[in-house]
């Protein structure tokens, strides 16, 4: 029998993570740096002690850091976040890169990714050598997915094209937002999850893009939007503002996760976001299904695995 462990794993939003080499190390959102926590169980990130991995001198970055997502190309360690100099039509997107092959760094800043307001960086890698880049900017007052070549882990090209902007009216609630893309691929298909409607609303949800893995993905005709969101907020089990999300595979890569953040509260705030994990499972058609969000202090069943 499996042992459990129970939701929330950190007190803050914007989670990611990765399990590497025998451990799970996760990031979220701290504002004023970037602080990782590592331990060898799901569960046990809920105690491990954060270690900050980067702070800024420089002014204009060194506030407002967002949404650090992290990953291992080659042998280096490249840390994708969002900051500003306190003003936040000034986001834009940074990267570091790592010394070594660890995710703890130690890092140095390597580069700026994007001149205009843009959030919320995610790599998208097909396994063929094409890798993307996709982000949040906004484009009439709205949030909206943007797509762009990666040229490499530090650069990249052109074009930056728009693929997705709120229309529907889950996600216009409030302030209109598509933001918080996050990659998927599965079985010659890429899907794109994001979240949806204005972060402080109890309806803040998850949508869907998909496309075919060999499709012009720089093309936004190649991109069909799920008409109904995929992953949104149970009140019967008090979870609401469920949003920006990443995938992670068990330790013996049988099984497929979703970690993301929610709070406990229908009312209208940013405060009390929470980090929580959970199994998903594949539809017929091949599309995720993500279930319901669980309730806190919920047992959940440790991933498959773990030693």
């Amino acid at each position: 029998m499996r042992p459990t462990f129970s939701n929330p794993l950190n007190l803050a939003a914007d989670p990611w993570i990765v399990y590497f080499d025998g451990n799970y190390y996760l990031t979220t959102t701290q504002t004023d740096c970037i602080r990782m926590w590592k331990a060898p169980t799901l569960g046990g990130l809920a105690d491990a002690p954060g270690i900050v991995v980067w702070q800024d001198a420089d002014p204009t970055r060194s506030l407002e850091m967002w949404a650090a997502e992290f990953y291992r190309i080659g042998t280096r360690w490249y840390m994708y976040y969002t900051a500003s100099d306190g003003y936040t039509p000034n986001h834009r997107i940074f990267v570091l890169e790592s010394a070594g092959d660890d995710p703890l760094g130690p890092y140095h800043f390597k580069a700026q990714m994007t001149d205009t307001y843009s959030i919320d960086p995610n790599l998208l890698d097909l396994g063929d050598g094409r890798r993307f880049f996709l982000y949040t900017s906004c484009v009439e007052n709205r949030n909206a997915l943007v797509i762009a070549p990666l040229v490499n882990p530090y650069t990249l090209g052109e074009p930056h094209a728009l693929i997705s902007v709120p229309t529907y009216d889950w996600e216009t609630r409030g302030f209109p937002v598509n933001e918080a893309p996050e990659a998927l691929v599965r079985s010659g298909r890429v899907f794109v999850i994001y979240s949806a409607c204005d972060t402080g609303t109890p309806d803040y949800c998850l949508g869907m893009l998909s496309a075919r893995a060999d499709a012009d993905l720089l093309d936004p005709a190649s991109w069909t939007k799920a008409a109904q969101p995929v992953f949104t907020r149970c009140d019967e089990r008090g979870v609401y503002g469920v949003g920006h999300n990443g995938f992670f595979k068990s330790p013996d890569g049988t099984e497929d996760w979703i970690i993301y953040h929610a709070k406990t509260t229908p009312e209208y705030t940013y405060g009390g976001r929470t980090t929580r994990a959970q199994p998903f499972t594949w539809n017929a058609d091949g599309t995720p299904n993500f279930g319901t969000p669980l309730a806190l202090e919920t047992p959940v069943s440790a991933p498959a695995g773990e030693s």
